[in-house]
C-alpha cells in the first residue's frame, strides 16, 4: 500500500468513527442530564419533571391550579410553603 492510500484510509476511518459518536451522544445526553449532580452542571433541584412522565402531568395540574387561584390566596400559599420547608436564598451553594 502506498503512504497516501494509508493516510486516506486512516482519515476515512477516523471520520466514520467520529460521525458515529454524534448519534450515540444525542441519545445518551437526553437521559444523562437527570443523573449528573447539580454542581457538575446537571439539572437544578427545582427543575420540573420531564414531559411524558406521570410526575409531569401532576406538576402541570398543580401549576394550572395555582394559576387559577386569586393572587392573594396564591401569596398566602407560597408563604405557608416557605415557612413549612424553611428554605431561604441565603443557603445557596456557591
Amino acid at each position: 500500500m502506498s503512504k497516501t492510500f494509508r493516510s486516506a484510509l486512516a482519515l476515512a476511518v477516523i471520520a466514520a468513527g467520529l460521525s458515529g459518536c454524534g448519534t450515540v451522544n444525542e441519545k445518551l445526553s437526553a437521559g444523562m442530564g437527570d443523573y449528573v449532580p447539580q454542581w457538575a452542571g446537571g439539572l437544578p433541584a427545582d427543575a420540573p419533571p420531564r414531559p411524558g412522565t406521570p410526575q409531569y402531568d401532576a406538576y402541570m395540574k398543580e401549576r394550572e391550579r395555582k394559576r387559577l387561584l386569586p393572587a392573594a390566596d396564591r401569596e398566602k400559599e407560597e408563604q405557608a410553603q416557605k415557612g413549612a420547608t424553611g428554605t431561604t436564598s441565603a443557603g445557596a451553594v456557591r
